[in-house]
């Protein structure tokens, strides 16, 4: 009886290849599970932040309209919208 050794060596490359990827595969899940919690953690201090921005704008505004000071006002917008024009956020709120 005669080993086919071309056979053998595909059964151990698929059983090579496929410890090879179940390792891969637990590592990945690993890293995903890892990012998960720190997009996670990212989301929660933007979402802090934002209100914090929008607080602050809101009182600004007040502080302008009850002063009157329109240059002031003019001025903050135009860095305002530049930021945003910048960012892209601009053209993506009018499309």
């Amino acid at each position: 009886m005669e080993i086919n050794w071309v056979a053998v060596g595909w059964i151990i490359d698929m059983i090579l290849n496929g410890a090879a990827w179940l390792i891969i595969a637990g590592f990945a899940l690993i890293l995903i599970d890892m990012t998960d919690t720190w997009t996670r953690k990212a989301i929660k201090w933007m979402d802090i932040a934002d209100k914090w921005i929008r607080k602050l704008i809101d009182c600004l505004f007040e502080w302008i309209q009850k002063n009157n000071l329109k240059i002031i006002s003019c001025i903050i917008l135009l860095v305002i919208f530049g930021i945003l024009a910048q960012l892209g956020a601009i053209p993506k709120l009018i499309t």
